[in-house]
């Protein structure tokens, strides 16, 4: 099921054959995967991107995890393992603690960059410290196209605020707002079930944006100015 957004102005002022980011003043075309989970990829992701498998060149982004707990990160090694049974190929980097021209030089050769799940505020905390917000900025100037799974779909939206939407309660890291990357003009609200419509009903009444909600094998898909869903059964609407 497939359904096409157009959104003509909000945080941003997106057109049909690009988007203009207003805030930094230059214009992107960008192409953004942000999805739920791992199955959503394999089955749309991934030949989304429009790069054939052998001349795919994955950046991989691990950072989010690395202040799971063990069964967490046991996880997402097995996410890892089919990413690799399935023919992707990839180089792996935990961005915390790198200097700008470590990261640079880590992504020179790539095509996709993936950020994948995890701890969204510890991600977003490192992101801001290391500056790779603006390495990022410059990657997509640069036509490489962008995944973000779980934490890295919830970085691109205007803020996290969604991210915090659970009883799991996860550790802050200090982060002092929850502004995120602004790449997109609406919030997402991944790995979605029937057991939260009531909690995510009432929490919506707070947004101060649009909503997208995915179950896991859902994600948006943003090309030329135009966000669309995309997944084997109908978009949530609360």
């Amino acid at each position: 099921m497939r359904s096409q957004i157009e959104y003509p102005y909000f945080v941003m002022v997106l057109f049909p054959t690009l988007i203009e980011v207003r805030t930094c003043g230059k214009i992107y075309n960008m192409k953004l995967i942000l999805a739920s989970d791992l199955s959503f990829l394999l089955k749309y992701g991934y030949d989304l991107t429009g790069i054939s498998k052998d001349h795919m060149k994955i950046g991989y982004v691990n950072t989010a995890i690395q202040v799971e707990d063990d069964k967490d990160k046991e996880f997402m090694d097995k996410v890892k393992n089919t990413i690799r049974e399935n023919g992707y190929n990839f180089d792996e980097i935990n961005i915390a603690g790198k200097n700008e021209k470590e990261l640079r030089n880590f992504f020179k050769d790539k095509n996709v960059i993936h950020i994948d799940g995890g701890n969204t505020f510890y991600l977003l905390k490192i992101i801001k410290e290391t500056g790779f917000d603006k390495i990022l900025k410059d990657l997509l100037n640069d036509n490489i196209v962008y995944i973000g799974t779980s934490a890295g779909a919830y970085i691109m939206c205007p803020t996290i605020e969604v991210s915090d939407w659970s009883s799991k309660n996860d550790e802050k890291f200090g982060l002092g707002d929850f502004f995120a990357l602004n790449y997109v003009p609406f919030v997402l609200r991944v790995h979605y079930k029937e057991k939260y419509e009531e909690l995510v009903k009432e929490k919506i009444k707070t947004l101060k944006y649009p909503i997208h909600i995915l179950r896991d094998g859902q994600g948006m898909f943003c090309e030329d100015g135009k966000c669309r869903f995309i997944g084997d059964s109908e978009e949530v609407t609360l």
